[in-house]
C-alpha cells in the first residue's frame, strides 16, 4: 500500500489495478485538478483499473470537472463509500445527470470493505474475460 498526495487528493495504491482515493475536505476541483488526477491513475495503475471513491471528506466540483472526471476508458469500476445520505444524493446526481461519454460501472456503499469486496470482483471478472480471450 502506497500513499501519494496530489495536494488537492491522497490516492492510496491497494493494488496494481486497485485505487482508493480521498479528496481533501473543503476541496473545489477544477478541470485542471482532474488532469492531474487523471495523468497520475494513467502513470500509476495498470489498466483497466477500479477505484475506491472515499467520501469521508465534503468536496464539490464545478461545471468543467463535472463534465471530465472519471470519463476516460481505462476506469473498470468505481465504488463509492458514502457517508451521509448528502454525500449518496450528490454522488448519484453526479452519475446520472451528467452526459458522460463513458457509461460509469458504479455503486455506492455505506461501508470501506463492502466496497472493496466488490471492486476485486470486478476486477477479478477483467481477469477472467482476458484469459478466456486469449485461450480463443
Amino acid at each position: 500500500m502506497v500513499l501519494h498526495s496530489l495536494g488537492f487528493a491522497k490516492i492510496v495504491l491497494l493494488a496494481d489495478d486497485i485505487a482508493e482515493v480521498i479528496i481533501d475536505q473543503g476541496v473545489v476541483m477544477d478541470l485542471s485538478m482532474v488532469n492531474r488526477y487523471h495523468d497520475f491513475l494513467l502513470s500509476h495503475l495498470q489498466a483497466p483499473f477500479s477505484l475506491l471513491i472515499n467520501k469521508i471528506n465534503e468536496y464539490s466540483y464545478d461545471f468543467n470537472a463535472q463534465m471530465k472526471i472519471a470519463n476516460i476508458p481505462q476506469i473498470k469500476a468505481m465504488a463509492i463509500v458514502t457517508y451521509t445520505r448528502q454525500s449518496e444524493f450528490t454522488t448519484q446526481l453526479l452519475a446520472e445527470t451528467t452526459y458522460r461519454q463513458i457509461v460509469w460501472n458504479i455503486q455506492m456503499f455505506p461501508q470501506r470493505d463492502m466496497a472493496l469486496k466488490w471492486l476485486y470482483s470486478q476486477q477479478l471478472n477483467v481477469s477472467v474475460t482476458a484469459n478466456m480471450t486469449q485461450a480463443n
